[in-house]
């Protein structure tokens, strides 16, 4: 039986106190926030999403940002509360929040643990002190290894993220780092290759000379090597990006990689929720203030809902699950393009690819090789295009 992927609750907090130069979230800095009137808002909006999810039981809840660390305890508390008392929640429910590591969010710790947060996900980014200025952080690594420390006393579950393939980075640097991170990592660590995103300062500093990104070659190294090591402490790179002893996978995002429904709430955030067989993307406002405003006149503020096609399930489908090495069940692909497996795949393309070493292919799954996975844009167009 396949996997199930479970039911997630997205929460985004859409505020941080200055923007990263590589980030392209729906985030946003204010001097002045009204952490009642928002409280009230996203709870709001959180019921109007509870109606048209009844039924649903809740497996995990995801505050993210922005930096959601900024948020007030008590409106944590009250948005876990009121999950509950909507929704039917799994006992074992997986409750995150992201974090960065300065004192005033560590601060927060024990009280978001009061209010139902059993696991955070920290925002190391480097433990180089040059490369933390680069990357616009407001920490130092000192600083980071604190958070970690105290995150592992307080919390039954954490994690924390690197970026790498920095510009000026080599293949000896990122190995210490990386067994620097191994002291403190337990149960998952997230590494993500540094992105030049549109819209961002550092695709602006791209264009202007700057700095220049690593080639192809010596991103590729520097991924081969991170799996490597990471395999040799135990953590099983379960997802492109995605670190974990078994059993320590996040779980909410693994309901995004397996295809599962989900409600998004606050500025920005996506959602993809089954009704009556119909799959429904749907995106709420991205601007903070009108967003706000909209929830208080309407009791939400959704821009978009739309309906999911049959292709557009399955490309869905095999463009989150390919990136898990668990890969995707056949009868899931089956289901979401309601056509039998050699009609939804097309044999040809999906033989080149595995005689390519870039899938493989058994009696109730395909997934993508290490190889493929690096190459994960370009298998995809191959496969479905």
């Amino acid at each position: 039986m396949p996997a199930s992927p479970g039911f997630g609750i997205y929460i985004h907090w859409p505020f941080c106190r200055s923007k990263c130069p590589y980030c392209d979230f729906n985030s946003h800095v204010r001097e002045r926030i009204d952490h009642a009137r928002w409280r009230a808002a996203l709870l709001r909006e959180l019921e109007h999403y509870a109606r048209e999810a009844q039924g649903r039981t809740v497996t995990s809840i995801f505050f993210g940002g922005g930096t959601p660390s900024l948020m007030e305890p008590d409106t944590v508390a009250a948005l876990i509360a009121r999950v509950r008392e909507l929704f039917d929640v799994a006992p074992d429910v997986e409750i995150t929040l992201e974090a960065n590591p300065t004192s005033v969010e560590t601060g927060k710790f024990r009280a978001f643990r009061d209010a139902g947060v059993n696991r955070v996900s920290l925002g190391v980014q480097s433990l180089v002190a040059d490369d933390l200025k680069f990357l616009g952080r407001q920490h130092d690594a000192a600083q980071a290894l604190d958070a970690v420390r105290l995150a592992a006393d307080i919390f039954e579950r954490f994690s924390f993220d690197l970026i790498y393939a920095r510009p000026t980075q080599t293949l000896v640097q990122w190995r210490d780092e990386l067994d620097r991170a191994l002291q403190f990592a337990a149960g998952h660590i997230s590494l993500y290759q540094l992105t030049i995103e549109p819209g961002t300062q550092f695709e602006q500093a791209v264009a202007r000379g700057d700095f220049r990104v690593l080639d192809e070659e010596r991103a590729a190294a520097l991924y081969e090597a991170t799996v490597a090591r990471l395999g040799q402490a135990g953590l099983a790179d379960y997802e492109i990006s995605n670190f974990a002893k078994a059993g320590q996978e996040s779980r909410h995002n693994l309901t995004y990689w397996r295809y599962g429904d989900y409600v998004g709430i606050g500025p920005g955030a996506h959602g993809r929720l089954t009704l009556g067989g119909e799959k429904f993307a749907t995106r709420q406002h991205r601007a903070p203030e009108a967003w706000l405003d909209l929830v208080e006149r309407d009791g939400h503020a959704t821009r978009q809902r739309d309906a999911v096609s049959r292709a557009e399930r399955l490309s869905e489908l095999l463009m989150m699950g390919l990136r898990l090495k668990e890969g995707v069940p056949r009868a899931r692909i089956e289901d979401e393009s309601a056509q039998p497996f050699a009609r939804a795949i097309d044999r040809t393309r999906l033989q080149r690819l595995i005689d390519g070493g870039f899938l493989t292919m058994s009696d109730d799954h395909i997934a993508a090789t290490q190889d493929g996975r690096q190459r994960l844009d370009a298998v995809l167009s191959a496969l479905i295009a």
